[in-house]
């Protein structure tokens, strides 16, 4: 049964999902026409929401590409990427390949979801190069899903935007709700719960759909090329020549920066106690790179590199901000959290709001961005049923991700790195998200926070 729905979510991924930019567009003229259906706003209405919108998301997008870039640069250096290389070489065959990288990929992203990103993409590769020198027959499609699964389960972890940003003084939030330390937020019967429930079940469902030997899609012609090319990201000898190359390729100016950014970071946190924000997360992963690089030279050549796997962020989040620019100005999101409210109760309120979440996300799929559109009306739905606001804000969270498995926004540095299509990944994808429902729902309905 898990087999054939793994096969059948599949094969309808292959002939209807579209590449990422496409999916944007799309979603936008989907926003467009909601809006004008559900609301009292009339065309030129929505023209002006959308406009409005568009650019609203600057300085996110930026701390955004940051995560990306800098957890790049992290996974990309030597000494992560040896043993990357010497992990790659554990799975003796797809299935436990499949169990393994959706394994390392759920645990990481507890700690960072861009890390999670970009190392089991890095990861996943590796593995399909392993495997493929031993001439073993592998879904490779599966092993690039099973990469993607951090990408569901990192929300209630350390770098929750959710978190990070109800935790930060002088968030938009603040008057209504306070600050909620990102210690509460995380550490609470319910967000333990699912965080165990992340690690135990969706890599054994990406192990369960793992489609029979002779099921096994043979791989691309460009796939295969790129895991039979040797490791493209390795230190590049350099000629020193010139005073100017002698600092470019110096380890003292580096250490000496990295040294400057973890001073003030050890001044955060012993003045501050554990506060993690957007900022402080992009700084611990910055000055690290730095740190790991060893030099200004192979750090900026680290961030070069990774550059690519950030343009889908730069050319695709104004047109999500367009798309939250309608939702949120056209009043869709009240349409939509009213009709939450009126067939919730107590104990299903929460259940709720992460399934108006998991509907938000596709039209809206960034944490920090999602929030903004739906957190003040969650936080006064909350208000308005008597319920907590950090369970509300968890089961934004949670739905937030969920359907992560079906947006294929997130997973563009993904592709990048492994090779493969959208239609590739996100039809097991999805048939993980399916089955990982209950890991959320459950604890929604049953456990406090």
């Amino acid at each position: 049964m898990f087999r054939k729905l793994g096969q059948s979510m599949a094969a309808w991924s292959f002939k209807y999902i579209p590449d990422p930019s496409i999916f944007a567009v799309l979603l936008t003229f989907i926003a467009f026409g909601l809006g004008m259906a559900l609301t009292p706003s009339g065309p030129m209405d929505m023209v002006l929401h959308w406009y409005k919108g568009f650019w609203e998301l600057l300085t996110f997008s930026m701390q955004m590409a940051l995560m990306v870039i800098t957890a790049s640069t992290v996974a990309n250096a030597p000494a992560i990427k040896k043993g990357i290389s010497a992990l790659a070489s554990i799975p003796k065959n797809s299935k436990q390949a499949v169990y393994f990288v959706a394994l390392v990929s759920v645990a990481v992203s507890i700690v960072h979801w861009g890390l999670s990103l970009v190392l089991g993409a890095l990861l996943a590769r590796e593995v399909g190069r392993s495997l493929k020198k031993r001439n073993l027959t592998f879904e490779y499609g599966l092993i690039g899903a099973a990469a993607y699964l951090g990408q569901m389960t990192w929300h209630g972890g350390l770098s929750a935007s959710v978190g990070l940003l109800i935790a930060t003084p002088g968030h938009f939030l603040e008057k209504q709700i306070g600050i909620i330390p990102i210690a509460d937020y995380m550490i609470n019967p319910m967000n333990i719960a699912v965080t165990i429930g992340v690690l135990v079940f969706p890599p054994l469902f990406a192990w369960m759909i793992h489609p029979k030997d002779d099921e096994i899609k043979l791989l691309e012609p460009d796939v295969a090329a790129l895991l039979d090319r040797t490791d493209e990201g390795a230190h590049r000898a350099r000629q020193v020549v010139t005073v100017g190359d002698k600092m470019n390729n110096s380890k003292i100016i580096a250490l000496l920066l990295a040294a400057l950014g973890f001073t003030y970071i050890y001044y955060h946190f012993s003045t501050k106690g554990f506060n993690l924000d957007l900022n402080i997360v992009n700084a611990i992963f910055f000055f690290a790179g730095i740190a790991l690089h060893g030099t200004m030279a192979d750090y900026v050549q680290a961030v070069k590199d990774a550059t690519p796997g950030v343009s889908g962020v730069i050319f695709q989040f104004p047109l999500y901000a367009g798309i939250m620019g309608m939702v949120r100005y056209s009043g869709l999101v009240d349409v939509f959290s009213a009709a939450i409210v009126s067939i919730s109760t107590l104990n299903t309120f929460y259940l709720w709001t992460f399934i108006s979440s998991s509907v938000v996300n596709l039209f809206v799929p960034s944490g920090g961005g999602q929030w903004a559109v739906q957190g003040p009306v969650a936080m006064k739905s909350a208000e308005m049923m008597g319920a907590s606001y950090i369970k509300s804000a968890l089961a934004v969270a949670y739905g937030n991700t969920w359907t992560n498995m079906l947006q294929p926004f997130w997973a563009i540095a993904l592709l990048g790195i492994t090779g493969l299509k959208a239609r590739d990944v996100i039809g097991y994808a999805t048939a993980v998200m399916i089955l990982s429902f209950l890991v959320f729902a459950i604890p929604l309905l049953f456990l406090p926070v």
